[in-house]
């Protein structure tokens, strides 16, 4: 045989044995199975199974999904008197094959809604009589489609502001402060099963998140049984906005109310920003800078590692919480997919998720990999004080 020919076929053996010995790469929902649910916010690509790619990522290493956008508003509900379930279908579906647990997202907020729900013929914002109706309507249609399917739903999205005070939506102005309760109402009427939840951002913050536990309180005493509250989690490495402790203290501030804790939306902001206090707002916008893009090729290794330090104290204050918290979900799969790629500035490029724009794992996913596989720090009760729920 000729020399050269042995000796491909001798390295192409050996690379087969190596490859065949190598250990299997750990999933998250592997990682944490003991802990919390690993979710992920999906866009049509994946689960319609056209990125088989992407799919497949997100089948290997999540175990809930939420949607992204095709069970909001604008997109299932675009016309008066006309739906469109194309999109949400194929996403239960998709989770329904995969055995994951699946989120509804999100049935009243005030961005993402067409023009024509806040209008009445004259343009004018509706009587509270029409509002309601218009709530009821699409909370009764969309909850019932699904109903025993999908297992959890937003039902309130972002109706707090930065004081603690109800943000002034059109919601609120058309119909009052219990618009709140008649969309609870509303849900549990459709889907008596399934689980209600109230989401927001900024809730690490002391003065917002105490508006957001007198609310909740309020629904209690309404007689609204809220399962959990979702902490959004778009956190920030430069500002390292919200703190460790910051984070802890929210956890425990809604705990203590006898509801479940989710972090609902989590990603890590690497780049710079004009304000830190635009926090999620998705309205917020900011003029086009190169200083404000300063990664537009890739992210430098430095940079990679400071994120997943980042995400690793992030994870040790939810593990240590892992008896209140039932789910992380990260929003989005990869880089690409990120919203934080257009906000606040259109067309810079993020890297606030564990899978580059490639689909690869960096750094931040095997540092939790790692902490996942770790041994499990003492739990932190419920029933602890902090100095911030004392003020309530």
């Amino acid at each position: 045989m000729n020399h050269f020919i042995f000796k491909i076929k001798l390295l192409a053996a050996s690379w087969l044995l190596w490859v065949t010995v190598l250990p299997a790469q750990t999933a998250l929902k592997d990682a944490f199975q003991n802990d919390f649910l690993i979710g992920v916010a999906v866009n049509q690509s994946q689960f319609f199974e056209t990125d088989k790619s992407e799919a497949a990522l997100v089948k290997t290493h999540f175990n809930s999904i939420s949607p992204e956008n095709d069970l909001k508003w604008e997109r299932i509900h675009p016309e008066p008197g006309r739906f469109d379930f194309s999109g949400a279908d194929r996403y239960v579906a998709f989770g329904e094959t995969n055995k994951m647990f699946i989120i509804g997202h999100t049935l009243i907020w005030h961005s993402q809604t067409p023009s024509w729900v806040f209008q009445d013929t004259n343009g004018r914002l509706p009587k509270r009589d029409e509002m309601l109706a218009r709530m009821r309507e699409h909370i009764t249609t969309v909850v019932g489609r699904y109903r025993g399917r999908i297992m959890g739903w937003d039902v309130v999205n972002e109706a707090v502001d930065e004081d603690g005070s109800l943000r002034a939506t059109p919601w609120l102005k058309a119909i009052g402060e219990d618009y709140l309760v008649k969309a609870y109402q509303f849900a549990h009427a459709a889907d008596p099963e399934a689980e209600l939840y109230y989401n927001d951002y900024g809730l690490e913050n002391p003065e917002k998140r105490a508006g957001a536990v007198r609310l909740i309180k309020k629904l209690q005493a309404a007689g609204i049984k809220i399962s959990a509250v979702g902490l959004q989690g778009h956190y920030k490495l430069r500002s390292n906005f919200p703190s460790p402790q910051e984070v802890d203290e929210a956890i425990s501030d809604f705990a203590r109310l006898g509801v479940k804790v989710m972090i609902t939306e989590l990603d890590v902001d690497v780049l710079p920003s004009e304000r830190d206090t635009l926090n999620a707002d998705v309205s917020a916008r900011a003029r086009s800078e190169d200083r404000l893009n300063p990664f537009p090729k890739r992210l430098p290794a430095g940079m990679q590692q400071k994120l997943a330090a980042r995400y690793a104290e992030i994870f040790a204050v939810f593990l240590r919480h892992r008896d209140n918290i039932t789910r992380v979900t990260f929003w989005g799969l990869t880089d690409a997919d990120s919203w934080l790629n257009d906000w606040p500035i259109v067309g810079r490029t993020s890297y606030p998720l564990l899978f580059d724009r490639a689909g690869r794992p960096k750094p931040a996913f095997e540092r939790l990999i790692e902490l996942g596989k770790s041994p499990r720090m003492a739990k932190v009760s419920a029933a602890q004080p902090s100095e911030i729920s004392e003020k309530f």
